[in-house]
């Protein structure tokens, strides 16, 4: 295998901490006001939001530490998409009463889910990046 640092070894990198950023920044937001994230979620309907504010914060941490580490990366990046989605549709779907701030919440939210999907795909890269996966992925430079 070739050990050489290609710019493509580097932007993967770079795509892998701009995800955990990501992550970051909303997890840390609901550790910050877990009771805050949970008036949120009861806003949208959904029954015990406290529990579900603490299983996103949790998810989302998880998530962190998949893409920093490259650990069930393919799993990570794939579940992660989902998620996204489910977020674009449950909290910013448009209504007919919706503002453009609104509709570019929810439309932010598929490019996002569309890098994942890639990332799910092509794997964590060769830097930084655990082999530990359950869906089978080799990297091919493997």
């Amino acid at each position: 295998m070739d050990k050489t640092f290609t710019w493509r070894d580097g932007v993967i990198l770079l795509g892998r901490l701009i995800f955990a950023a990501i992550f970051i920044m909303a997890a840390g937001f609901k550790f910050a006001d877990i009771n805050a994230t949970a008036g949120y979620i009861a806003s949208a309907g959904f029954p015990a939001a406290v529990f579900l504010a603490w299983c996103a914060a949790i998810f989302e941490t998880l998530l962190v530490i998949a893409f920093l580490t490259g650990v069930y990366f393919p799993e990570a990046a794939l579940l992660g998409a989902i998620y996204v989605v489910f977020l674009g549709f449950a909290f910013h779907m448009p209504t007919a009463q919706s503002t453009p701030e609104q509709f570019g919440a929810f439309i932010s939210h598929f490019p996002f889910a569309a890098g994942l999907l890639f990332a799910a795909a092509h794997g964590p890269g060769r830097l930084l990046a655990s082999r530990l996966t359950c869906i089978g992925y080799r990297r091919a430079t493997d």
